[in-house]
């Protein structure tokens, strides 16, 4: 018997509105472009982003690499959760709005668990994870010689001329250390991201306003006083740059190198979608949506060096790359240390801990993990729907809850 749960329409009416019930849907449970990443209106959102958006597919594999199961008791695994209080795995689930939650073990399932309407089939937005996605494509792409990472910026793209991506090389972009006074917040929307979101499509275009799309945003993200590679500055566009960047030198859409290159290759089962702005262009800093189960094939890929499906998808030394290089000294000086104190960021990657660490992830706003530790041989793949799209001491609580996991299946 499969070890997931889908909420009964009876339990998700008590917790929420039956959002988007009904022909039409009442005003008040109306999920819309105003109001999509809002809770409780998120938690419907998120996993029927084709509906609010347009997105191009990005598709499966014809041959799926199998999930054999392994079950496992897990739900009383305990661990430090909110205000210092112990909780176990059956209680942060719900109440930490996980949507989803999925833990391999050398490959094998032992714990699905689905809330809040998501299955084992349905897609579900996966937030900045999509810029580890990025970051393990960048690896193919290298490897071909369709890209270089050394390269400048400019050489693919002149029409950043005079933007902070004009002195910058491909690695700075990757590794989030581009010197631009572009101050990003998700809690509290900045300027700067409020014209970014808006040029993405996933806001509502503003009366009597051009309608603005991202090729004309980004050459306008501003030069800052930082030198190039001094520190991570988490910006968000230069990961839509290098997606713009991937299409100029390969002739392809993103969403089809991702198909072509990695969904396909690695073995994914279940079509995924890359949301596009008004003219098309995709926004590979947060946009793809994937099921539960292929992100963890996903991860179960980058814990084997970039092997899946009896094929190496990823080449070897990109993954050793993203696992031993990135400075913990660039790190300590950037914007995220209250996040994890120490840490790497290489490639669209963290790896957290001090080097030598076993521990690497891909993270998105509201609650979307991918949590690798290869000495464990633990993958956890998760998706939320949780209000605050930072919300710190749920992060730093799941990380604790992850260790604990890891811990009790390599013991």
């Amino acid at each position: 018997m499969r070890a997931w749960k889908t909420v009964s329409p009876e339990k998700d009416h008590r917790h929420m509105p039956r959002l988007m019930s009904g022909f039409p849907p009442a005003p008040e449970q109306q999920v819309t472009l105003a109001n999509w990443r809002k809770h409780p209106f998120s938690r419907w959102a998120f996993r029927n982003v084709r509906q609010l958006i347009p997105t191009a597919p990005i598709r499966p594999a014809t041959s799926p690499t199998p999930l054999t199961e392994d079950l496992r008791h897990i739900e009383t695994i305990a661990f430090e959760g909110l205000d210092g209080k112990e909780t176990t795995v059956h209680e942060a689930r719900p109440a930490s709005f996980t949507d989803g939650m999925l833990v391999l073990r050398g490959g094998r399932i032992v714990s699905e668990w689905y809330d809040n309407g998501l299955d084992a089939v349905t897609p579900h937005l996966c937030f900045s994870v999509s810029k580890s996605i990025l970051g393990t494509l960048a690896g193919i792409l290298a490897d071909r010689e369709i890209i270089d990472p050394d390269a400048m910026v400019i050489e693919y793209l002149p029409e950043v001329k005079g933007s902070a991506y004009e002195t910058a090389r491909l690695r700075h972009l990757l590794d989030m250390t581009v010197g631009t006074s572009y101050h990003e917040e998700f809690n509290n929307p900045s300027p700067d991201l409020l014209r970014y979101r808006a040029a993405t499509g996933w806001d509502p275009q503003q009366p009597g306003m051009p309608a603005p799309d991202l090729r004309k945003f980004l050459p306008t993200v501003p030069i800052g006083s930082d030198v190039h590679g001094a520190k991570v500055n988490y910006v968000t566009p230069n990961t839509d740059t290098l997606g713009w960047l991937f299409e100029r030198a390969s002739g392809r859409p993103y969403a089809q190198l991702v198909g072509e290159f990695l969904w396909g290759p690695m073995g994914a089962e279940t079509e995924g979608s890359m949301t596009v702005d008004p003219f098309g262009m995709a926004r590979p800093g947060g946009g793809i949506s994937a099921t539960l189960r292929d992100l963890a094939r996903f991860g179960e890929m980058m814990r084997r060096r970039g092997l899946a499906n009896g094929n190496q998808v990823v080449p070897g030394w990109w993954v050793d790359d993203i696992r031993r290089n990135g400075s913990v000294d660039v790190w300590k000086r950037g914007c995220m240390t209250d996040a994890f104190p120490i840490a790497r960021y290489r490639s669209k990657w963290y790896n957290l801990g001090a080097p030598g660490s076993a521990i690497f992830c891909g993270v998105g706003i509201h609650g979307q993990w991918i949590y690798v530790d290869e000495s464990a041989e633990t993958v956890i793949a998760r998706f939320s729907s949780q209000p605050d799209p930072m919300d710190l001491s749920l992060d730093h609580m799941w990380l604790r809850g992850y260790e604990a996991i890891a811990r009790h299946l390599a013991s």
